[in-house]
C-alpha cells in the first residue's frame, strides 16, 4: 500500500531500500527555503540498526501490512523461545533477541500479539501490564514520607524497579511491560 511522505507515524512499517524499517519517530518540518518534509527516524526490523530519512509530500512510499495473531507462551530456552497459535494450536519458535529485555516478562500461559510478514515473525507485542511478585527490597524507615519517594525492589524475574515506601518483600505488583515501571499493588 502506498502512502505519502507526509503521513508517516511512528509505529508503521515500511518498506525503504529493500529492507522493512519500523518508523520510531516521525516530525514534520518546514524550513524557511524549500519544501516542508517529513523527517523520520527508523529501525530495521530485521537488524536493529537505525537510520534517519527525510521524505517529502510528494514522495510515495511502501507501507507494509502485517499480520497479526494472538499466540501463547509455553515456554523458552537459552536462544528460542516457543508458541502456540490460540486458533489452529500450530507452534512456532521465536528467537529471544526478537523480543530483548522484554522476553523477561514472559509467564507460562500469556497470551501475546505476534506480528508476522510473509509468516516471518518480526515483532511480538506483549500486554500492557503483568503481575509479579516482590522477591527483594530494603526495609520500610519510619517516618519516610510516601511523596515521590521511591526505593529500588527486584521482581521474581530478575528485573529491578522502584516501587513506593509501602511495598514489601512478598507483595504483588503490576508493573508496566513498555518501560519497567511500577503501577500500583496487585490485586489479592
Amino acid at each position: 500500500m502506498k502512502i505519502k511522505g507526509n503521513s508517516i507515524r511512528p509505529g508503521m512499517v515500511l518498506e525503504h531500500n529493500g529492507e522493512l524499517w519500523l518508523a520510531v519517530r516521525s516530525q514534520h518540518t518546514m524550513p524557511g527555503k524549500g519544501g516542508a518534509y517529513q523527517q523520520v527516524e527508523l529501525k530495521n526490523v530485521r537488524t536493529g540498526s537505525k537510520l534517519n530519512e527525510r521524505f517529502r509530500a510528494t514522495e510515495d512510499i511502501d507501507r507494509v501490512r502485517l499480520d497479526q495473531s494472538d499466540f501463547q507462551y509455553l515456554y523458552g530456552d537459552d536462544n528460542l523461545l516457543t508458541f502456540m497459535d490460540t486458533q489452529s494450536f500450530e507452534q512456532i519458535e521465536v528467537e529471544r533477541a526478537l523480543l530483548g529485555e522484554n522476553a523477561s516478562y514472559l509467564q507460562d500461559g500469556m497470551v501475546v500479539t505476534i506480528e508476522s510478514y510473509e509468516e516471518r515473525p518480526i515483532g511480538v507485542s506483549l500486554p500492557e501490564t503483568v503481575v509479579l511478585a516482590i522477591t527483594e527490597t530494603e526495609a520500610v524507615v519510619k517516618g519516610q514520607t510516601a511523596a515521590a519517594s521511591y526505593k529500588p525492589a527486584t521482581l521474581e524475574n530478575g528485573l529491578r524497579i522502584m516501587v513506593p515506601p509501602f511495598v514489601e518483600r512478598g507483595t504483588r505488583v503490576v508493573v508496566n511491560t513498555a518501560d519497567g515501571s511500577y503501577a500500583k499493588r496487585a490485586d489479592v
